[in-house]
Parts: structure tokens; sequence; C-alpha cells
């Protein structure tokens, strides 16, 4: 049985067990920082990615990688040997911005398949905090959402697959599904300043910036990993509630490029700046944070 949620900020090897192995579903940016971490607790980790140059990307970096190409035929995916470990991390990306409408059909296929196994106990889809757009004011994991938009709907039901994992059958007496709603990643590579760098002007000055650090996202699918929870929605977000304005201000000044230009208008949902809470994850959790503060981050310059 694995260990319950720990206090502590980096799960130690000592709390793995020996046979303990995770599949990475999709290994870009955040999933390759997640291997490494595992790897280097001793767990056994296998990725995939959409093909071959990516996969050798990863076998360069210390990676046990396959190429794993979705949507695909069922009873061939079925056998991938990614479904032969006991955790399932599920980070792949939706491409909305490619037009891209599929999302919940691959999440579902990979849901199908790993029912199938006699392995995996465990699923956790990194999904996205813009699940609440079309939301205003403080926003958690027990909202309503607006499902009106396609982008929302399908979020929605590529978690609900996920979820319905939960329920016990025959192969294996318990499965958990959770899923981890991430806000705007930075970290190595992903500095906000950088948004900053085609001098576009940016919307929404008032709004409050809803982030986390790649270290803490690793960190609390970390924690997920060995969790007894019986699954469950969580958000992924930094303690930071800082506005739009003061924080891209500040992501400018530490890259020392001019000052940040923001359209002085409206908020364009009309209402409350939309703040994602992450009170459930904490209490449920107790994870704590390396980067509460993502100003000081900022500031380090790290």
């Amino acid at each position: 049985m694995m260990n319950k949620a720990m206090s502590n900020t980096v799960t130690s090897s000592a709390d793995i067990p020996v046979d303990f192995s995770v599949g990475i579903i999709g290994c870009g940016w955040l999933g390759s920082a997640l291997a490494q971490q595992l790897i280097k607790e001793g767990v056994a980790v296998l990725a995939t990615r959409s093909n071959s140059d990516n996969a050798a990307q990863l076998q360069s970096e210390g990676v046990e990688a396959k190429v794993l190409s979705l949507p695909a035929e069922q009873g061939l995916l079925n056998r991938h040997a990614i479904f032969n470990q006991q955790c399932l991390v599920i980070a792949i990306t939706p491409q909305f911005r490619q037009g891209r409408l599929d999302y919940a059909e691959k999440v579902q296929q990979l849901v199908t398949a790993a029912k199938e196994s006699n392995s995996v106990e465990k699923i956790i889809l990194l999904s996205s905090s813009a699940i609440y757009n079309g939301l205003s004011g403080q926003v958690d994991e027990s909202m309503a959402l607006d499902l009106s938009a396609d982008k929302v709907s399908l979020l929605n039901q590529a978690e609900q697959a996920v979820l319905l994992f939960n329920e016990s059958n025959d192969k294996l007496a318990t499965r958990n599904g959770y899923v981890l709603r991430l806000s705007g990643l930075v970290g190595p590579n992903r500095h906000p300043g950088k948004f900053l760098l085609n001098g576009r002007m940016l919307k929404s000055p008032q709004a409050i910036v809803n982030l986390i650090h790649q270290k803490d996202a690793v960190g609390l699918i970390q924690v997920l990993l060995t969790s007894d929870l019986v699954g469950g929605i969580f958000n992924g977000v930094s303690p930071t509630q800082v506005t739009k304005k003061q924080y891209y201000q500040s992501a400018a000044t530490a890259l020392k490029l001019p000052a940040a230009v923001f359209e002085e208008g409206a908020m364009l949902s009309g209402d409350k700046p939309k703040v994602v809470s992450g009170t459930k994850t904490q209490a449920a959790l107790n994870y704590r944070f390396v980067y509460a503060d993502l100003l000081k981050w900022l500031e380090q310059g790290e």
C-alpha cells in the first residue's frame, strides 16, 4: 500500500516502495522535470513522447522513453508498455491553440487502456486551471463550471474520465484517479518576463496572477503519487496573490526590461478578479511550497 501524503516538499526515496514504477505520458517540459526527480530517488520511470526524435532526446537525458501517439487504435494502445507501470501521470497538452478538439478522446483512450491493465493502480491527470474560464472571484474544486465554452467542456470530459477510474473492478481491488488543475507554469526557461520581450501590450492589469513554479508542480505530483487519498480534484497554485500589473512589472525589473505596458480598461469579465484557491490542496496534501512567494523568486533570479 502507498504511503499517505507527506508534509515535506520533496518525497524521499525511503517513502517509495522498491517496486514502485511511474509512467509519464506526454513527457515534455514539466514531465521531464518530474522524471528526473523520480529517477534521482530510485523510482523506475518510463516516459512517452509522440515522435521518435523527442523520445530519443529523453533517452539521451537518461530517461527510458517510448513513442506513443494519440489518438490510437485501442487494441494496439492497450498493449503499450506504459500500461505495465503502477502509476500513470497524463501530461499531454490539449493543443487547443492548434485547433485540436480531441483532448478528451485521447484521455479516455488512456483510461480505457489502463482499466484493461493488470498493473495500473493510479492515474494523475495534469489538467489546467483554464477549466475555470468564465468564472470570477475565488474559484475552487467544488465550483460549477461554465461548460458553454468548448475548451472548458473538453477539459471537464477528460477530468471525468480519470475520476471514473476510481471504480473498483475484477483486475485490481482499488484504483484511484486524481486531477491536478495546474495554474500557469513558471520556472527554468519559462520566465514570465519573456512575455514582455516583444513589447506587446498586456490586458487586465488588475487581474490576479494564478501561477505555480515547476518545482512545486513536481512536488504536488509526488505527494499524489504516494497518497492514500481516494482520488479527487486538486488545484495546483502558488499562494502568491498579486495583481498582474505588479507581477509583470517585477518580472520586467528582474530581466532589466522596460516597464510592462497594460491596457488600462476594465476587467474582461466585468467582475471580480479570478483567484484560484489552493485551500483544499493545502489541507488535504499538507504540502509546503518551495516557491510560495513568486515575487521573491523573480527577485532572486533563480
